[in-house]
C-alpha cells in the first residue's frame, strides 16, 4: 500500500508541475530572437515562423507566435475588408525584408541564410 501511495503522490506532483513547464506567449516572444539567431527558427513568405532546425522549444515558440500572428492577421483582414491570404503575404514580405543578415528565411520552399 505504501508503494501505491508513493506512486499516487508522484503522479499528482508531476501533474501539478507540467503546466508550470508550458511556455506562454510572453515567454515565447522573449525567446524568439535567440531561437532565430541560433538558426532554429526562420521567417516564411506566408507571414509565419517556420522551424529550420528542430530542438529545444523551437516548435512551441513557433506555435505560440504563429497562433498570435494568425489572430492579428484575421483581425486586420476583417477590419480592412481584405482576404486573410493578402494580409499574410504582406506580413510575410515585411518579415523577410526585416530579417537581419545571418538569420534564416524561406525562399522557394528552402531555408537560406539571408
Amino acid at each position: 500500500m505504501k508503494a501505491y501511495a508513493r506512486i499516487a503522490t508522484l503522479l499528482v506532483a508531476l501533474g501539478l508541475a507540467l503546466p508550470a513547464l508550458a511556455m506562454n506567449l510572453n515567454e515565447a516572444m522573449g525567446a524568439l530572437s535567440g531561437a532565430k539567431a541560433s538558426g532554429q527558427l526562420g521567417e516564411m513568405p506566408s507571414g509565419y515562423l517556420g522551424v529550420v532546425s528542430p530542438g529545444g522549444q523551437a516548435e512551441e515558440i513557433a506555435r505560440l507566435i504563429n497562433q498570435a500572428r494568425r489572430a492579428e492577421y484575421q483581425r486586420l483582414a476583417k477590419e480592412n475588408g481584405i482576404q486573410l491570404g493578402d494580409v499574410e503575404a504582406i506580413a510575410g514580405q515585411k518579415a523577410l525584408d526585416k530579417t537581419p543578415s545571418g538569420q534564416y528565411i524561406q525562399l522557394n520552399g528552402k531555408w537560406v541564410r539571408k
